[in-house]
């Protein structure tokens, strides 16, 4: 039996070996094929872990006969890697053909090791002349401005039959005996991940040419339910344990998940329904308000129960109503407005701070003077000053201007304050060089008196 990954190892070759998710291989099939005239030079191909959209991926090349270039989530994806390796794999055509440019994890392109990587691959997508493919899981995670310029491929679950002959055939090659009640409780397991299944397969199987239910020993993953499936659940659903459970399984907590149902309520039902969803989502808010005020968080059991089965309820005709999959759910605009303004809140914070620790007042009070020092840096003198007072930065004299940071008025008052206090600090050692000088000067005064003093004193006690 090998002991090489069998994710790897029996990766398919071609698109016709790729299971499931039809549709998604037709699409992605006439892109490529087709992609010397397509509009859109880039493709995501988005759907939970396990489906089959990397395999998907490298199926395509082969089938076209294409290079394969991969940036994977564990290199560092800044602006300059991304521009240096990607941007100019984009561009070159070599000797041996196209190339695929594969980039996972594109929905985690944020925080320090990325930071600018989002804008990077826009712009790199826009103008390549190689084809480009990113991997997704959640489609709304991943920069609008990035998602504009790309076709969307959704994957969706493999079906549990289709996973079932994966498997079979796996077992067949590998020479393992089994049966279809075993490997059914391998994908229950796995939560419908295809490349878990495969993982968990290979695991059992070590070491043994036959595997039984009582072999079966891992636990159930901790697969947590999608956000968009959840709500498909309450909003499509009429099954009110079923969407409980679902959001029991949801890594979110009920404050976070009200905003998507405020969001996606009145997109998703009818007008009359609307009203009576709202009026469970507003009791829902003042048990989540209860909670906070008082810490007690056993009171989110009753939220969470008003705000999914208030709207699952609202519907009032179930055979009018939307059929599964025909809404498409937004996230909360709050996130994304909270997202948006997060430079902004940043420098607030790190300004009110500073503001607050010189004038002794808490941050949250130093929020409502900052009106005041906007009035203040209306003077230019002042506002040097000041800036040189506090200690601001560019970000922070730039909110007080009401202005962008890279302007030269901001320039010209941040290089004035930091001559003012590299002046001040000069003359601060200044001083103290003066007074430790002075104070040389006095003990050597005062040194030969205590010595005259002295010699009288011992030229008494020789006299004597």
């Amino acid at each position: 039996m090998s002991f090489s990954d069998w994710t790897e190892k029996y990766r398919p070759e071609t698109l016709r070996d790729v299971v499931g998710n039809q549709n998604a291989l037709r699409d992605l099939k006439n892109w490529g094929f087709n992609w010397e005239t397509c509009e859109k030079k880039a493709a995501i191909l988005y759907g939970g872990p396990g489906v089959g959209k990397t395999s998907a991926a490298h199926a395509l090349a082969s089938d076209i006969g294409w290079n394969v270039i991969e940036l994977n989530a564990s290199d560092q994806r800044t602006a300059k890697v991304i521009e240096k390796i990607v941007g100019r794999a984009s561009q070159s055509r070599g000797f041996s053909g196209m190339n695929l440019i594969i980039l996972d994890e594109a929905d985690n392109l944020h925080g320090d090791a990325d930071r600018g990587g989002s804008k990077a691959i826009t712009k790199i997508v826009k103008k390549t002349a190689q084809p480009i493919i990113l991997i997704a899981n959640e489609y709304y995670n991943i920069d609008k401005a990035l998602r504009n310029a790309c076709m969307p491929v959704e994957f969706k679950n493999v079906q549990r039959n289709s996973v079932v002959s994966v498997l079979k055939k796996i077992c067949l090659k590998e020479g393992i005996k089994t049966d279809e009640y075993v490997l059914g409780i391998i994908i229950d397991n796995a939560g419908g991940d295809l490349r878990s299944a495969v993982n968990d397969l290979q695991a059992i199987s070590f070491g043994r040419d036959k595997i039984t239910k009582d072999d079966v020993a891992i636990s159930k993953r901790d697969s947590k339910e999608s956000i968009f499936r959840v709500l498909s659940k309450i909003f499509n659903g009429w099954d009110i344990l079923e969407a409980m459970q679902g959001t029991y399984d949801l890594d979110e907590t009920p404050e976070g998940f009200i905003r998507w149902l405020d969001e996606n309520l009145p997109t998703g039902y009818k007008e009359k329904d609307v009203l009576s969803g709202f009026e469970y989502l507003s009791k829902a808010d003042i048990f989540l308000g209860r909670t906070k005020k008082r810490q007690n968080y056993t009171l989110w059991r009753y939220a969470s129960a008003l705000m999914v089965m208030g709207v699952l309820v609202s519907k009032s005709d179930k055979k009018d109503h939307r059929i599964y999959g025909n809404i498409k759910f937004s996230p909360p605009s709050t996130f994304r407005k909270l997202g948006q303004s997060k430079p902004k809140r940043m420098v607030r914070n790190s300004l009110s701070g500073k503001i607050g620790g010189y004038c002794r007042t808490s941050q949250k009070d130093a929020y409502n003077l900052i009106p005041f020092f906007k009035i203040l840096f209306s003077n230019n003198g002042t506002a040097i000053n000041i800036s040189a007072l506090l200690g601001l930065d560019p970000g922070e004299i730039a909110m007080l201007l009401d202005t962008r940071k890279d302007t030269k008025k901001v320039t010209k008052i941040f290089d004035a304050a930091e001559g003012l206090i590299e002046k001040e600090q000069t003359e601060f050692f200044k001083n103290v060089i003066t007074t430790e000088t002075e104070k040389v000067k006095e003990s050597e005064e005062v040194k030969p008196l205590k010595d005259r003093k002295m010699e009288k004193s011992q030229r008494t006690l020789f006299d004597f």
